[in-house]
């Protein structure tokens, strides 16, 4: 049966890996790792999944780990900068981390913070902790927040990546039901080039995009 790739819609994929509850297929032409879409959690299911997370700005555990986005990206941003954190969870941090360093943000999230017109603005960066392998439609979602993005904008991601097929095997990251888009640094590099955007590799699992 032909798998359409989530991100670029090739029709050619092959099965990567299966476990008991799922299969994953890996797109030929840009290397996603995708679980189908009839073996997707429903919209509920998805969300008391996010019930559980226990983030907030209080935690200093929580602060740390987005230090590994928000250190370098922060870095490269002009004093003033307007950005958004997309997919912000139940407990928004990352955002009042860059308020606290003094940028400008507005935050999204489909269960949380449903702000629609923060999809319609014009943003100098964009954040996306955690969300990318949550996402049923990576290449629609992606495709948006770039055009969302001013001219020498930023999109910065944190997501763990696939490495190799052995390792995949043994993924702790494949036994959350809410992850189905898995990325690699050569999905990221496909994407990227195709978007035309530079990208750089800032850590295991944080990738910062730039918009010409």
């Amino acid at each position: 049966m032909m798998r359409r790739c989530p991100l670029c819609h090739a029709q050619e994929s092959a099965l990567y890996h299966q476990d008991r509850r799922r299969d994953y297929y890996q797109c030929a032409t840009c290397a996603l790792v995708f679980v189908p879409s009839e073996q997707h959690l429903s919209a509920a299911a998805e969300k008391a999944e996010y019930d559980q997370h226990q983030n907030s700005p209080q935690d200093t555990g929580y602060r740390r780990f987005l230090g590994r986005l928000f250190t370098p990206l922060a870095e490269k941003l002009a004093p003033g900068a307007k950005g958004l954190d997309f997919g912000c969870g139940p407990g928004p941090t990352l955002s009042v981390m860059f308020e606290e360093a003094g940028f400008e943000m507005d935050v999204y999230d489909i269960f949380y913070a449903p702000h629609a017109v923060s999809l319609s603005r014009q943003y100098d960066f964009i954040t996306a902790t955690e969300v990318v392998e949550h996402l049923a439609a990576p290449g629609e979602v992606l495709g948006e927040r770039i055009a969302q993005l001013d001219h020498g904008g930023y999109l910065g991601l944190m997501t763990k990546r696939v490495t190799s097929q052995e390792a995949f095997a043994r993924w702790h990251y494949i036994n959350d039901p809410t992850h189905v888009s898995f990325f690699s640094e050569a999905t990221f590099r496909w994407w990227a080039a195709k978007e035309r955007l530079t990208v750089e590799f800032a850590g295991n699992d944080v990738v910062i995009f730039r918009k010409h």
